[in-house]
């Protein structure tokens, strides 16, 4: 049987619909003599007239099963479309035989009323049982068809947590490819357990070891999209002491989109390991500094930037200006967002202007502002990787400081209504030139808020560090691991706090809706995360274990470099403790000392003329004489200057 699947498998498409319409043919009289035969209770010969009916009969078939595309399909997929297509097909034919039966009445003698109907019904059990049939036959010979697919490629046995609509689909994918067998559904639901959906049972959590030491499962497929983001971190942390690699299905909205296939499955989204439901924005908070306004976004090309921007789109600007140094992430983000907009069908109908430019560039920004008339500026233009600006704190100043200064200056000159601020929680008694500059460019905010000759209102947005961002721990973690390790981690006892990069940027732009001027606003972060903690933790939801001397049969090393140049064990989002609440329940507002304008300027002022004749020791002196707090922890030193230099 093997081999005529194999051989009909090899045959053009052409070829299979013949042998698809031949077989029809015969099922259309086999039917009809079968329906002759069940009205009258014994084995039918048809009488002279009557012939003509079965010689028809297969004429007005097969041209309505062409029409409603039954030999379009590809038996192997067919599902329940495909059915729905045989119930029209055959209930059309059904019809149009039913009338001819009684426009042709004299010519082919009588025929029972009831022949018509079960007629119907017989043909409906031959065209679709034949094709479920073939589907399941051909399957099986598919998967094991020489040349194509060696018979371990199917050997992966997968275990598929969630029974619902998600999961059935997800197991039906799978079954028609090669890679993966689903061997079972885990389900929580106590009245789907001891069911089988698709042939697979559905089982409770405390059946995984049995299921796993039965089948050989390698892997847990998570097909729970409904479920809330606590409830997924609950599931993963139940999941994780199993020698299990646990991957999860694609959201339905990046399937929407063409990012991804439904079948393509992902390494578990580590925004599911904090186990930190979202808050549903406020939505007049989200429209205040952005419906119908030109919008402005500077590093529109990082990763706050660029979520920004598509948190901003379906906001309904009146026009977004992306500002970008890197010539190539400015067009990655205006590709993709201009994508949205052509799926959007014209609901998102506004101007997309990007421009390339540097923040310390003050007339370009002003020309840029003025010519746009702006409105909103989102500035999250900045260098942040702590060693590397650790390395060149003169470049990070004029970037992160004076980058500041002159698009704040500009947004006066043009009259732009809101600045907000991207900070972070390092401008907190900082001991790197990373905090330290992010500290400074909020007290230039701060200062120039105090000045009345202005009306732009200028808002800080101060939180930590970000899943998924450029430079950030996880992409490292994720390719160690994918190579085998060895993990590296700095400091067993070094904690961060993180956050999604969507809920930062929807925090952020409800927090400058909230601001007055000068405000400092800072994110709940939720509870801060142990590094080492979070690479064990990937480690074994990628079905490895940790090496270790409490388990030297383990297979991925955790190795501890050190801390890094400024790098500190743990952050702060406050430099005091004065912090009220605001209407949102994850944003408060800090109350921190504000230096007035005329003094600070005095600093400015220093800052630039010791960056211009590269008095390293001048700048530190100026950083910690200014910033509150800040206690370096590493000498002195641009290391690119001095290679230079020596």
């Amino acid at each position: 049987m093997n081999k005529i699947a194999n051989w009909f498998l090899r045959l053009s498409r052409p070829t299979k619909a013949g042998i698809l319409i031949a077989t029809d043919m015969v099922f259309v009289v086999f039917a009809l003599w079968t329906a002759f035969s069940l009205r009258l209770g014994l084995p039918y010969e048809p009488q002279d007239g009557q012939w003509l009916l079965f010689s028809i009969v297969p004429v007005l078939a097969i041209p309505v099963f062409m029409k409603l595309g039954l030999y379009r399909a590809i038996i192997r997929y067919i599902g329940g479309r495909a059915l729905w297509a045989i119930f029209q097909a055959v209930t059309l034919y059904a019809l149009i035989f039913t009338g001819m039966v009684f426009l042709l009445g004299p010519k082919i003698g009588l025929v029972p009323r009831t022949v018509p109907f079960i007629n119907w019904l017989v043909l409906m059990l031959f065209v679709g049982g034949s094709r479920f049939i073939a589907r399941w036959w051909l399957s099986e010979a598919y998967s094991q068809l020489g040349g194509m697919v060696a018979r371990d490629c199917r050997s992966k046995a997968v275990i598929i947590y969630g029974a619902g609509y998600a999961g059935v689909q997800l197991a039906s994918a799978l079954d028609c490819g090669q890679e993966f067998k689903p061997v079972a559904f885990i389900d929580d639901n106590k009245l789907l357990q001891k069911q089988k959906v698709n042939g697979l049972r559905i089982y409770p959590m405390s059946s995984l070891s049995y299921l796993i030491e039965r089948h050989g499962v390698t892997e847990v497929l998570l097909a729970i999209p409904s479920a809330t983001r606590g409830r997924r971190g609950e599931i993963i942390k139940l999941l994780e002491p199993y020698p299990v690699h646990v991957r999860t299905t694609p959201g339905m909205t990046d399937i929407a989109q063409g990012k991804v296939k439904f079948d393509e499955l992902l390494e578990v989204d580590i925004a599911d390991l904090l186990g930190r439901d979202t808050v549903a924005p406020d939505r007049a908070l989200f429209d205040t500094n952005i419906a119908g306004k030109v919008i402005m976004v500077s590093g529109a090309g990082g990763s706050i930037g660029s979520e920004l921007c598509r948190q901003i789109i379906y906001l309904q600007p009146k026009r977004l200006v992306i500002f970008e140094l890197n010539e190539f992430a400015l067009y990655s983000i205006d590709k993709e967002l201009k994508q949205i907009q052509a799926l959007s069908e014209g609901r998102l109908d506004f101007e997309i202007t990007p421009v390339l430019g540097s923040v310390t560039d003050e007339i370009r920004l002003r020309k840029v502002c003025s010519a746009f008339k702006v409105q909103t500026i989102y500035h999250a233009a900045a260098y942040k990787h702590v060693p590397l600006v650790e390395q060149n704190p003169c470049e990070a100043i004029k970037n992160n400081v004076f980058g500041t200064l002159c698009l704040a200056q500009a947004a006066i000159t043009t009259k732009v209504e809101t600045f907000v601020l991207i900070s972070t929680d390092k401008a907190v008694r900082p001991t790197n030139t990373m905090g330290a500059t992010k500290r400074f460019a909020e007290l230039i905010l701060q200062g120039l808020s105090l000045e009345k000759n202005h009306s732009t209102r200028f808002t800080m947005v101060r939180f930590g560090n970000v899943l998924g961002s450029s430079g950030s721990v996880i992409p490292l973690f994720r390719e160690q691991i994918a190579k085998g390790g060895p993990v590296t981690v700095t400091d067993s006892r070094i904690i961060r706090y993180f956050m999604t990069i969507p809920e930062a940027a929807q925090l952020v732009i409800q927090a400058g809706a909230m601001g007055l001027g000068g405000d400092v606003f800072v994110l709940d972060m939720g509870e801060p995360i142990r590094i080492v903690d979070l690479a064990k933790r990937m480690i074994k939801l990628s079905g490895l274990g940790v090496l270790d001397k409490e388990n030297l049969d383990g297979d991925i090393e955790i190795i501890f470099t050190g801390l890094r140049p400024g790098e500190k064990l743990y952050e702060e989002l406050l430099i005091g403790g004065n912090v009220s609440d605001t209407a949102h329940c994850r944003i408060m507002r800090a109350q921190e000392h504000v230096i007035p304008w005329n003094k600070l300027k005095d600093s400015i002022e220093k800052l630039s003329s010791m960056i211009d004749n590269d008095d390293f020791e001048g700048v530190r002196d100026v950083l910690k004489n200014t910033v509150s707090g800040f206690v370096p922890q590493c000498e002195v030193g641009d290391l690119l200057w001095k290679a230079t230099e020596n």
